[in-house]
């Protein structure tokens, strides 16, 4: 339980200085620019957001799918452990 809390207490972590960076293509900085020089905004946070989104839901995808590998291989493993040692108990 105790390495449950420490792995997703490092994953917050990995994934807190996320919502600090504001990046933008090309593209998305000449329509963020042109709109600020109309006086909005608005367009520029929506992008930012968006940008954040797509580029935190690919490693929040990777990241389940490594951590349900992980659970299978270990209950895997525990199966195994406790077969060898029901075929030790059996052979002597």
């Amino acid at each position: 339980m105790k390495k449950k809390k420490q792995v997703i207490g490092a994953l917050l972590l990995a994934f807190l200085p996320v919502t600090n960076i504001f990046a933008q293509c090309a593209m998305c900085r000449a329509t963020v620019e042109s709109t600020i020089s109309d006086g909005r905004n608005d367009v520029g946070n929506g992008l930012n957001f968006g940008i954040l989104y797509m580029l935190v839901f690919p490693y929040i995808l990777v990241s389940l799918g490594v951590y349900l590998w992980f659970r299978k291989a270990k209950e895997n493993q525990l199966k195994k452990v406790e077969l060898e040692q029901q075929m030790r108990r059996f052979v002597e």
